[in-house]
């Protein structure tokens, strides 16, 4: 068997064993692409995979406007609690992170494997969700920022 099959087979099991049905579902999709011998759909996840991902889960999170569940009126409210005010402050820096993580992933590819390990470990043992990869690049590039370079 391929060890690449292995790999992937090893991953299923953590999202099963750690009832993630994320981690599942995807490592599902990537075993069938390559036991259907569908390579060439490899690069194309690769190159778009992540703006695809980004455009359905800012399409998830802009849903309750759209559909009228958040209304202009509590949008306006939520401006004047301390606590939206620092959640607007936070989306702000995460998303700036984000930006900065892309770069970083596109620029340096080793790093891009141990951040894959770190948030696989994330969402199949702790339950997180597999945007980890974005912002944890995102907060090393932030961090390398103030490492002298060698």
């Amino acid at each position: 068997m391929d060890v690449i099959n292995i790999i992937l087979l090893s991953l299923l099991a953590l999202g099963i064993l750690g009832s993630n049905l994320t981690i599942s579902i995807a490592v599902c999709i990537l075993l069938l692409l390559r036991l259907l011998q569908a390579d060439r759909v490899f690069p194309y996840l690769e190159q778009y995979g992540l703006q695809v991902g980004i455009v359905v889960l800012t399409i998830g999170v802009l849903a309750p406007i759209a559909s009228g569940k958040i209304s202009p009126e509590t949008m306006y409210k939520t401006l004047g609690s301390w606590h939206s005010l620092l959640a607007i402050l936070i989306g702000a820096f995460v998303a700036y992170l984000g930006g900065r993580g892309a770069t970083l992933m596109s620029e340096s590819p080793l790093v891009v494997t141990g951040l894959l390990i770190g948030t696989i470990v994330g969402v199949a043992v702790f339950r997180g969700v597999p945007v980890g990869p974005l912002i944890a690049a995102g907060i090393m590039a932030f961090v390398l920022q103030f490492v002298p370079k060698a």
